[in-house]
């Protein structure tokens, strides 16, 4: 059965447009826009329902975007099912960037929490991941192994995270979405090491 979409997704979208506009992509001048509209469509196309799709729009907008007093509007406004899920996909919930936890640290958390994670949270993540491992895989054919300097891992870090990422992912949410994430991390591999 299709997704028909409500105001809510039209509510949803046009919020994670306040919430990130002025950001970038990381090492570009693309839109970070441009990500949340990829990981939405992605997420859609492999089944997600509303709360899902919506949890897709705003998967980062907690994390890069005002932490907990920004999940708490989230929550408000959308809901505790699409709260959750931009919960559980979020690796940080700190209100200023630089009170993270160091980088190796929120990962190895992320990937403990995948473990438990709810249907939901593996197809938003999944989704996410996807987007992003096709984008590191077009900007290193094109730029070069210069596209690691844009990471806080670098290289070794990066491809370390997205493996480990991509096999807890297909361990606990076996599914179409898992396995393409799964090809494309090892193509991601194979030309990283060429």
């Amino acid at each position: 059965m299709a997704l028909v979409t409500t105001q809510r997704f039209e509510s949803a979208l046009a919020y994670a447009h306040q919430v990130h506009q002025g950001q970038t992509r990381k090492g570009t001048g693309i839109p970070y826009i441009a990500h949340i509209l990829g990981v939405a469509a992605i997420a859609m196309e492999y089944g997600a329902d509303e709360d899902e799709a919506i949890g897709a729009l705003l998967h980062d907008a907690a994390e890069d975007g005002g932490g907990e007093a920004r999940l708490a509007e989230i929550r408000a406004r959308f809901g505790d099912a699409v709260g959750d899920i931009v919960l559980g996909c979020s690796d940080s919930l700190v209100e200023d960037p630089e009170d993270k936890l160091p980088w190796r640290e929120r990962k190895e958390n992320y990937l403990a929490h995948v473990e438990s994670a709810t249907p939901s949270v593996c197809l938003v993540s999944a989704a996410d991941k996807l987007h992003n491992v096709r984008a590191i895989t077009r900007d290193l054919r094109e730029h070069g192994d210069a596209v690691w300097e844009r990471f806080q891992g670098r290289r070794d870090g990066t491809l370390w995270y997205y493996e480990a990422v991509a096999h807890a992912l297909v361990r606990r949410y076996w599914s179409p979405l898992t396995r393409d994430l799964q090809r494309e991390v090892d193509e991601l591999l194979v030309l990283a090491e060429s």
